[in-house]
C-alpha cells in the first residue's frame, strides 16, 4: 500500500503552522515556476513565523508586486518579521524599487521610519532627500542614525551643513559618527570645524571615525590635531590618525609616527611605517632600521618598504 505524499502546495495549505513554516523554506529549492506567487499569500499568514521565512524567501525580488508586499511587511505585528523585511528591503538594487517605500519614510511609528530609511539609502532616489532631512531632527536616534546615512548616500551639496551640524551636537554618539563618515564625501572647507570638534569628541568611535574622514579629504590643516590624537587613550584613533598623517605626507607628524613604532599595539605600528615610508624624511630611517628586528613580521615587511621609498626619493 502506497503512502500519498503531500504537494507543496498543499503543504503551504496546511492547517499545521510548522508544516507552513518548512513548505515555505523549501519552496526556493522547488521546481515550482514563479515561486513569489505562491510566497507572497504566506506574508498573511497567521502565524508570525510563516510570515519571517516567506519574507526572507522573497529576498533578491525587485518586481513592485514584491517589493510592495514586503514594503507593507514593515507594519508587521511581530518586530521579527519587521527587522527581517527590514533586511530584505535594504538589499535592493534598482532605484525602480523605491516608490512603494517613500510613504513610509514619514510613518507615525519610529521603527517603520527607520527601516524604511536604511531600505532606501542605497537606491540614492531624490524623494527620499526632504524626509531625511527633516528627520535629522526625529526624537528617535535609530531614525537620525538612517537619515544621516540616507544623506550620505545623496551626496548632495546643500546637505553638508546640516549633517555637519549632526556631527557636532547630535547627543547620540552613533549619530555623530556616521555624520562624521558622510561628511567624507565633501571637500568643502567649511566642515572642518566639525570635524576637529570631532577628534575630541567624547566617544571614541566618532574620534576614530573624525581621523579617518580627515585623512581621506586630506586636510592638512588638521595636522596638528591628528598629532595630538596620536596620543589617544584608544589605539583605534591612534592608527587612523597615523593614516591620515601618511596620506597627507604631513612632515610635522614625523616625531609622533617615529615614537608610534615603540607602540605596544602592532597595528599603529603598522601603520606608523606606513606613514614614515610615505613621508620619505631620513629622520625616520633608525626607527624603521630598529623595526626590522620587530616581532612581528608585517611590521619588518611595512619598515623595510618603508626604507625602500625613503632610499628611492633620496637616490
Amino acid at each position: 500500500m502506497s503512502i500519498a505524499i503531500p504537494t507543496l502546495q498543499e503543504r503551504l495549505n496546511s492547517p499545521d503552522a510548522e508544516v507552513r513554516r518548512l513548505a515555505v523554506i523549501d519552496l526556493p529549492y522547488s521546481d515550482e515556476d514563479d515561486i513569489e506567487l505562491l510566497l507572497l499569500p504566506c506574508l498573511q499568514d497567521a502565524d508570525a513565523n510563516v510570515r519571517l521565512e516567506a519574507v526572507r524567501a522573497l529576498e533578491g525580488f525587485e518586481d513592485q508586486t514584491t517589493v510592495t508586499a514586503l514594503a507593507q511587511m514593515l507594519l508587521d505585528t511581530s518586530a521579527v518579521v519587521q527587522e527581517a523585511a527590514g533586511l530584505v528591503l535594504a538589499e535592493l538594487k534598482e532605484s525602480e524599487s523605491a516608490p512603494p517605500l517613500i510613504p513610509l519614510l514619514t510613518h507615525a511609528d519610529a521603527t517603520v521610519r527607520s527601516l524604511a530609511l536604511k531600505a532606501v539609502r542605497a537606491l540614492r532616489v531624490p524623494e527620499a532627500y526632504e524626509p531625511a532631512l527633516n528627520q535629522l531632527k526625529d526624537p528617535s536616534p535609530a531614525v537620525r542614525r538612517e537619515a544621516v546615512g540616507v544623506l550620505g548616500y545623496l551626496k548632495r551639496a546643500e546637505a553638508v551643513g546640516e549633517l555637519a551640524e549632526v556631527a557636532a551636537h547630535d547627543p547620540d554618539g552613533e549619530v555623530r559618527r556616521i555624520a562624521v563618515g558622510a561628511l567624507g564625501y565633501t571637500n568643502e572647507v567649511s566642515v572642518l570645524p566639525s570635524l576637529m570638534r570631532a577628534l575630541n569628541d567624547s566617544v571614541w568611535m566618532v574620534r576614530e571615525e573624525a581621523a579617518a574622514t580627515i585623512g581621506k579629504l586630506g586636510m592638512a590643516q588638521a595636522t596638528d590635531e591628528l598629532v595630538k590624537a596620536m596620543q589617544d587613550d584608544y589605539w583605534q584613533v591612534r592608527v587612523k590618525a597615523a593614516r591620515a598623517l601618511g596620506v597627507m605626507k604631513a612632515l610635522p607628524a614625523l616625531p609622533a609616527l617615529v615614537e608610534a613604532m615603540n607602540d605596544t599595539v602592532s597595528n599603529l605600528r603598522k601603520e606608523a611605517a606606513i606613514a614614515l615610508g610615505e613621508i620619505g624624511d631620513k629622520r625616520a630611517i633608525p626607527a624603521l632600521e630598529k623595526a626590522l628586528e620587530d616581532n612581528d613580521p608585517d611590521v619588518r615587511k611595512l619598515a623595510r618598504l618603508a626604507l625602500t621609498n625613503i632610499t628611492l626619493k633620496h637616490s
